[in-house]
């Protein structure tokens, strides 16, 4: 069996298949076109109608190349992007009436969630307590358990290219000045989230993402074409070091830097910031850079649980250790609190 997962980000449309057979998800294709959203979005996070159009075509064309794979239905959803524009509504409205795909908003939480399995699963049960790290374009995501979900999960606006906008705008290198005020600002936003992790002592902290990813890379970490199961890590040391690298260059310089694509430059000076930051507050000194993420979370959740109820809101939640009430993804049209697609959990 095939399954597709369609993944709105802030810099790509990113389309993946892979067969899901086995216990794990194995890729047999992927496609991605890069929009770039978040170079156009207005004060507020107001997405442009022309932008919005860009999204439909995108969604459009990921359909059609899914079908080709035999993928009549891809788990499509959007993050950070989509889900704070206060156009949001108008957007899955579009995009589900042009596409006849419902592209799903993530709350930040389940995204958590999602790629904190998907950690987990790579690294396995001999990675002991578990914190997960995730800088995406318009969010941090922050989790942490000793079981298969975590016991902990959050998400926090600290995304590198939502830093980036509110902090480097229009100035490249930013000064300084700029460069505190950023660090400054994620400190206090991470306080009690860091506090939380120390007191928790993990024994392994994974890193996902292309942000980690690329940033690892800068720090020393084998290259992408090694494959997927050479380790990678990054201290935080390096990282330290690479901040301060990274600061000294315009966008065009870094690009030419190991593992920062011209994509991602303007945006790496922020999430080394948050990155370093990060890690600094939780006391930790060295991450491993996990190949799995969301997208992977997603397939792995549908695996598991046998079926893709979850995803339709159909299957009853199960936090039997958490009292909190669960949370859900709001497809087009839908507010919150009405039917969405819960996120069970579970002991592994």
């Amino acid at each position: 069996m095939r399954m597709g997962v369609l993944d709105v980000g802030s810099n790509t449309v990113r389309l993946v298949i892979a067969e899901t057979d086995g216990a794990v998800p194995l890729p047999v294709h992927t496609a991605k076109r890069r929009l770039r959203l978040s170079e156009h979005v207005e004060r507020g996070g107001h997405l442009p109608d022309e932008q919005v159009a860009r999204i439909v075509d995108a969604v459009a064309a990921a359909r059609s190349e899914g079908r080709r794979w035999g993928v009549t239905r891809p788990f499509a959803f959007a993050t950070a992007i989509v889900r704070d524009a206060p156009n949001r509504q108008e957007i899955l409205r579009r995009v589900s009436t042009e596409t006849g795909v419902p592209l799903h908003i993530l709350p930040g939480e389940v995204e958590a969630e999602l790629t904190f399995l998907a950690a987990r699963r790579w690294m396995g049960w001999r990675a002991g307590p578990l914190a997960m790290l995730d800088i995406g374009g318009g969010s941090l995501e922050v989790a942490f358990g000793r079981s298969k979900l975590p016991d902990f999960a959050i998400s926090l606006p600290l995304g590198a290219n939502r830093m980036t906008r509110e902090y480097f705008r229009g100035q490249d290198p930013p000064p300084q000045r700029k460069t505190k005020a950023l660090r400054r600002h994620v400190r206090h936003q991470l306080r009690d989230v860091a506090a939380r992790i120390r007191w928790e002592a993990p024994r392994t902290t994974v890193a996902t993402s292309r942000t980690f990813q690329q940033l690892g890379r800068l720090c020393g970490a084998p290259p992408g074409r090694q494959g997927p199961f050479t380790p990678r890590g990054m201290t935080r040391a390096d990282l330290r070091r690479a901040v301060d690298r990274l600061a000294e260059l315009s966008a065009a310089e870094r690009a030419g830097l190991p593992g920062i694509s011209a994509a991602r430059s303007g945006q790496s000076l922020a999430g080394a910031i948050v990155a370093h930051t990060t890690m600094k507050l939780m006391g930790i000194d060295e991450v491993t850079i996990c190949p799995w993420a969301l997208r992977e979370g997603v397939m792995l959740r549908c695996i598991e649980d046998g079926n893709a109820e979850w995803w339709d809101g159909t299957a009853p939640a199960v936090r039997e250790h958490d009292a909190t009430p669960p949370r859900v993804l709001h497809p087009v049209g839908e507010e919150e609190g009405s039917r969405g697609a819960q996120l069970s959990g579970g002991v592994g």
